[in-house]
């Protein structure tokens, strides 16, 4: 018995009513494709930035444009009889014709004008025989009960090869002409200009951090490192929500939305810092509910309804991919908006090649991808990243560069690499005795200078200036704030 055909839809024998449907196929678009092409080499110039062999639905299309290609890119003439003797030992050719079949594609040609349109159409057709191919791909790996893969990780699996699909044959990037840029750029700068804190960037709610940096800039790569109880955490967190807190424009109802990767504290722990912030309570005090009396519960109330209202998302899962990173703030963007990512932080983070046994290659994967995902969304991107114990071997403990741990792919893929740094914390661990009274009197002093500062060393800015911003720090309500003390003085850099 043979395969009856009826309104496009095959059914085989024995199979009943059970439909076995063709993939979407143009041939024709695909043969006036080719002959304009032939006719005209210029019109390969169109269509080659988005459209390649494999796109075609028909192999012996594939190789013919691949030909073609080759021709062109080499600055030679591609027609039929440039292309006869590529393809006289081409059986498949042979069986339609030969180099007569290239000489019928030029001669059929009636315009050129739609040919990249014709383009477009075989493109869309290969994404959708790559469509039907993925659905079924995933229904049959959801039918595998596998228990090292999750169905979480099917899904994020997935919908990574749907966006990579979705990137296919992309034409919006490529070189723009520069009077375009120019005004793009005036523009912006026009912006600043306008508004009160003359930022370009996302606002991080401390003034001279935001003076420094021009705010944080869109397609940036910043990494905030530090060693550990130096802050890092809270000042990310700090930043952060001012941003979420903050508008975008003056005089507007739309806030800018931050979402904060945490693979080392919980949201819970997060969301208790930033309300210990808000609210002038200890977390640990709010945690344990030790509030004392009305007001602090008033003001603890208030900061609850103040954090529910900024568009702040935490996504708390540990040891997350550079894969499932770029996934998740894809679908926030689409969903709410984004514009800005904080990790907290790199080292905790997995590449693509979870399985890479060089930890200094694995780092430099993540901060490529990093950057790339700051690019590809158009907003910053802070890392958090933890310094290597030299800092502690120095009497000097203000942090390097070469103290970022990998820090050659670190301090290249960077934008901005600031460092945390709080005097006050190695300066307690120097505490004289109490039988040593002139020591006791110096140590006092100099604790008192330094009590409650911190700095934020800006060691490398692509697009300005370096130096370091002193900061006010509330170690109780882990908060950093504008340092108003004039008696003091920061360490120039260099």
């Amino acid at each position: 018995m043979e395969a009856t055909n009826t309104n496009n839809v095959t059914r085989l024998p024995g199979s009943g009513n059970a439909p076995t449907r063709t993939p979407p196929v143009n041939f024709e678009a695909e043969q006036a494709l080719l002959g304009a092409v032939l006719a005209n080499n210029l019109v390969y110039d169109r269509v080659n930035e988005f459209l390649r062999p494999e796109h075609f639905a028909d192999p012996l299309h594939g190789r013919i444009y691949a030909a073609i290609g080759k021709l062109v890119e080499r600055g030679q003439i591609a027609n039929p009889v440039t292309l006869k003797n590529l393809f006289d030992q081409d059986g498949a050719l042979s069986e339609i014709g030969g180099a007569t079949y290239l000489v019928q594609l030029a001669q059929s040609v009636v315009t050129v004008i739609n040919a990249e349109d014709y383009g477009r159409t075989i493109h869309d057709l290969y994404l959708r025989r790559q469509l039907i191919d993925l659905g079924e791909i995933t229904v049959n790996e959801a039918y595998i009960h596998d228990t090292d893969v999750s169905a979480v990780q099917q899904i994020e699996a997935a919908e990574g090869k749907l966006f990579a699909l979705a990137e296919t044959g992309q034409t919006e990037g490529g070189p723009k002409d520069f009077k375009t840029i120019v005004v793009s750029a005036l523009q912006m700068a026009e912006a600043a200009f306008k508004r009160d804190s003359h930022l370009t960037g996302v606002t991080t709610g401390l003034t001279d951090i935001d003076r420094k940096l021009g705010g944080l800039q869109p397609s940036d790569l910043i990494i905030l490192a530090g060693r550990p109880s130096m802050g890092k955490t809270a000042l990310a967190t700090n930043m952060g929500f001012n941003a979420a807190s903050a508008f975008k424009e003056e005089n507007t109802g739309t806030r800018y939305k931050v979402a904060f990767f945490s693979m080392e504290m919980s949201s819970e722990q997060l969301a208790l810092r930033i309300m210990a912030e808000k609210s002038g309570v200890a977390s640990d005090r709010i945690r344990r509910g030790d509030i004392k009396g009305d007001e602090e519960f008033i003001r603890v109330v208030e900061a609850a309804n103040e954090m529910s209202s900024a568009g702040f998302f935490i996504d708390d899962t540990p040891a997350l991919s550079i894969p499932a990173l770029r996934t998740r703030a894809r679908r926030l963007k689409r969903q709410h908006g984004l514009d800005l990512i904080i990790i907290d932080y790199l080292q905790l983070m997995r590449s693509a090649n979870a399985r890479s046994e060089n930890r200094v290659q694995e780092i430099s994967e993540i901060t490529r991808g990093l950057k790339a995902i700051a690019k590809e969304l158009n907003v910053p991107v802070i890392a958090l990243s933890q310094l290597s114990r030299a800092v502690e071997q120095r009497d000097d403990k203000r942090p390097q560069l070469a103290d970022l741990r990998e820090s050659g792919s670190i301090e290249q893929d960077a934008d901005v690499v600031m460092f945390v740094y709080r005097e006050e914390y190695y300066h307690e661990r120097k505490k004289p005795g109490d039988h040593e009274t002139d020591k006791m009197m110096e140590w006092q002093r100099e604790m008192e200078r330094v009590h409650n500062v911190a700095e934020v060393i800006i060691a490398k800015q692509r697009h300005g200036p370096i130096g370091t911003v002193p900061l006010q720090f509330e170690g109780m309500l882990t908060k950093f704030s504008d340092l108003l003390r004039s008696d003091y003085v920061p360490a120039q850099s260099e």
